[in-house]
Formats: C-alpha cells, structure tokens, sequence
C-alpha cells in the first residue's frame, strides 16, 4: 500500500495538462469499450430530460464521460494540489454570506450537489472568517482509500467528519457562527433509512433529510453552492444563502429548495453531473412522497 501511495501522488505532482492527457486515453477506452454505467447513465438521463430527444441525451452522455474523465484525474491532482493552484483553479464568488452568517452568530450547513468538481472545494477554509470548515463524508469499505480520501479532505486547514458523526457534532459544539458543515447533499440514502422523498428531475426521488432535521431544530445557516466548470481544469462556485419563507423553517423546506436549486444548475449544464450516481435507486422504498412540483 505504500509503494501504491507513493505512486499515485507521483502521478498526483504531474502538470494538469499532462493529467489530462491520461484523462483523454480514459475517455476513449471507457466510452468506446468499457461503458461504465452507460445503462444506468441512459436511463438517468432519459428520465430526467423526457423533453430531449435521443441525439440529445447521446451528446449530454458523451459529455458527461468526459467530464467524469477529468474528474477522476482532478481528484489524484488533490493529492498533492497547492493552496495556490486551487485558488486560480477554482473561484468562489458571493462570500459575503459567510460574513454574514459570522456576524449573526449562525454555524454553516453548506449543501453542494455532485456536480463536477466538488472535490475541489476544500481550499475554501483558507478564504473564510469561519475558524473550523468540516467536509463531511460517507465512510468507504476500503481502508486503504478512506485514509487517502481524509487526507486530501483534511487539506487546507479542514477538518473532516464521517457522515454518522457529523449531527453529534454539530449538537454538541456551540452555535455561534465560526464552524462549517459541508455536505454533497444530493446522497442516496440507505433502503432502509428512506423516510421522505419528492419530485426531482421528473421522477420521484428519495432524498437524505438529515440536515433538514437541523433546520427545524437550530438556527443555522443555510448556503447552497452552484457550480460551474468555467473551462477544462477551471471552476466557479457561486454561494447562495436559502432563507426560509416565514421566520423559520418548516420540515422538508430545506431539502425542498435545495433540491430545486440544483435541479436549476442542472438544466444550465446537464454533462457537469454525476449521472452514474444511482439516486433514484430505492423509489419504491419511499414512505412519504411529496409530489408537489419543487
């Protein structure tokens, strides 16, 4: 495992050009010959744009390939990316909501999407008034992969947190506007751990409502963050704060605006997502549907 680590942050310390060049050779043998996910990506997107025609759903999908290539070679380049790098790479417009929030005393829950490249976020907590930014993650079944995918979210001053750790956290620390919560909110959860789910995409979606349950219950902040990629190897991330319609939130309002916040992001740039996330995987699952347009 060691001599493995070493080679990838090898790889890692290569120029992005020169990644991108092994992004290509990905692109070509996964869309012409291996087609990973390719049923489950047609269908996604199929489902999810029933307006497109099929040359239509052929060219998102095409695209998509090539944005996932450059996502899997982005993601090695976070292995030994610089502070500096990461910043010109990666530009966050609108931080004013984060002076904001400090200055009313609110902690952060930041909801991103998995719109390409969330990983890529992380430098973040160099930029803010905040003094503690935690990207929260799902564990993964090798060892070997969730030390390394830590470490890289750990960079920049981070500090990580495990999906079933992060609402203790939260409960436990004090409410006062210097800590941030970063979750890829769009998750799939478990079969057994759907409770609600609502109308996303033209189908019936199971959502994960665990920081909707925060809303109701803290006054927190709210803060999506739409991404786009600018150009190859370049990002924007704009954040928006979400405000409740009455003085505070209700249930299911959080999850309900971000959801059609990022179903807005999506119809902008379709390719930019993760179409081989299986998120409608557990439909029939869903014990309380919303079927209220978002």
């Amino acid at each position: 495992m060691n001599f493995l680590i070493k080679i990838l942050y090898f790889i890692s310390k290569l120029p992005l050009k020169i990644l991108y060049i092994f992004s290509d050779i990905i692109f070509f043998l996964n869309y012409y010959f291996v087609g990973y996910r390719k049923i489950v990506i047609t269908r996604n997107l199929r489902n999810s744009f029933p307006e497109k025609t099929e040359d239509e759903i052929r060219e998102i999908r095409k695209n998509f390939y090539h944005n996932f290539s450059d996502y899997l070679v982005e993601t090695v380049k976070s292995f030994s990316i610089s502070e500096t790098e990461s910043r010109v790479r990666m530009q966050h417009i609108n931080q004013d909501v984060f002076h904001d929030a400090k200055a009313e005393g609110k902690n952060i829950i930041l909801l991103a999407g998995h719109v390409f490249n969330w990983e890529w976020i992380n430098a973040l907590a160099k930029t803010l008034p905040q003094a503690h930014c935690h990207p929260v993650y799902r564990k993964v079944n090798s060892d070997f992969w969730e030390n390394q995918m830590k470490k890289v979210r750990n960079k920049f001053g981070n500090e990580a947190l495990e999906a079933n750790e992060v609402i203790r956290n939260i409960l436990r620390n004090k409410n006062n506007g210097d800590s941030i919560y970063m979750f890829v909110a769009d998750q799939t959860p478990h079969s057994a751990s759907v409770t609600y789910g609502l109308e996303f995409l033209n189908q019936r979606t199971p959502v994960f409502i665990g920081y909707d349950k925060l809303a109701t219950r803290l006054d927190l902040a709210f803060i999506y963050c739409e991404m786009k990629k600018v150009k190859r190897g370049y990002y924007q991330v704009n954040y928006q704060r979400i405000y409740p319609d009455g003085e505070k939130f209700v249930d299911h309002e959080v999850v309900k605006k971000f959801h059609k916040l990022l179903e807005n992001t999506l119809h902008k740039r379709p390719d930019n997502y993760l179409w081989s996330h299986r998120k409608w995987k557990y439909q029939d699952s869903i014990k309380e549907y919303d079927s209220e347009k978002i």
